[in-house]
């Protein structure tokens, strides 16, 4: 009996290595060469201040890549992540400079972000849209509504009290990372240990099996998108307090970037497949890669090269390693 007992123990942990393995351990190999090619090339790379810096900037596309990974998941993608932070941080600043409490300015933008999301998901799941279209469309439509609520002006003079919030430090890390790994842990949870985890795979790996299932594929989805909208607007906020101003242009091509954070960690576009801890690495990964060639004097441009290189090796990679599946 005790023999069996050891057995069925032994069972979960010997899977969670399988995976790991599969999943995970590629991206922390890549970031670790990363690490340590810039760290030769590179003076002072390793320096306390310049890894905690790159932890920052990482914290708000991990913040996105979340979402879009849920997203992913489901069998969808949300191009519009990048137009909704804008339309919620505009409006949260606006509101902030009006001397509103933050609570409420707060909130007001969280429900921005949630609203754009749940639109997303209803043109996706009941009116059968396809998510590419819906959220290309609604991409242009969330940019050109922070545009016109602006006149196309930024928001400045966001008060000292709120900007604490999101620049503070806890145990010598940024609240804003902080915030985003309690976010990862929770995402962690939902995809791993909840039914929405479980419908979330179904659906995207196949969403006929799934519906003969009796999973709630619309109400599935519509969650994903929604959790990415209020992720978007997380991601707002921490700009918005880390720089003390709000623009209407903010979040320009926020998209690719949680995307290629996500595609590195082990998502397929194709659905039914994702990874919050390889979205982390793959976050970090593009902040590593961002925060070198910047010390190297690389100009931005070629950065963005960078990414759209790495989409397409991480979708090769996808599509071979299906292959074999």
């Amino acid at each position: 009996m005790t023999d069996v007992t050891e057995h069925r123990a032994a069972r979960p942990r010997a899977e969670f290595l399988h995976r790991f393995s599969l999943r995970d351990a590629g991206t922390l190999i890549g970031l670790v060469v990363i690490l340590a090619v810039f760290g030769a090339l590179v003076p002072g790379f390793f320096a306390e201040r310049n890894l905690i810096n790159i932890l920052q900037q990482s914290s708000i596309n991990a913040c996105l890549a979340l979402g879009m990974t849920l997203v992913i998941i489901s069998g969808g993608i949300d191009l519009s992540v990048g137009p909704t932070a804008a339309l919620s941080a505009v409006i949260s600043a606006s509101m902030l400079v009006a001397g509103v409490p933050f609570p409420l300015a707060i909130a007001a933008g969280f429900a921005i972000g949630l609203v754009c999301g749940l639109l997303n998901g209803v043109l996706v799941a009941y009116v059968g849209l396809q998510p590419f279209i819906v959220t290309l469309g609604t991409l242009s439509t969330y940019r050109a509504l922070a545009l016109i609520y602006t006149g196309g002006n930024p928001v400045l003079g966001l008060p000292a009290g709120f900007r604490a919030i999101f620049n503070g430090s806890l145990f010598g890390l940024p609240l804003a990372v902080i915030i985003v790994a309690v976010v990862a842990l929770i995402a962690w949870i939902i995809l791993k240990k909840t039914p929405f985890g479980e419908y979330l795979l179904a659906v995207g790996g196949n969403e006929e099996a799934a519906y003969i299932a009796g999973v709630p594929i619309a109400r599935t989805k519509i969650a994903a998108y929604a959790i990415s909208g209020l992720l978007a607007a997380l991601a707002a906020q921490i700009l918005i307090g880390r720089l003390g101003a709000a623009e209407p242009i903010l979040g320009n091509l926020w998209e690719l970037d949680a995307i290629a954070a996500a595609a590195i960690g082990g998502a397929s576009l194709m659905g039914g497949k994702g990874s919050v801890v390889g979205t982390i690495l793959g976050a970090v990964i593009l902040g590593t890669m961002r925060n070198g060639l910047t010390l190297m004097n690389v100009q931005s441009f070629y950065q963005l090269l960078a990414t759209g290189l790495i989409i397409l090796a991480a979708m090769l990679i996808d599509r071979v390693t299906r292959g074999r599946g």
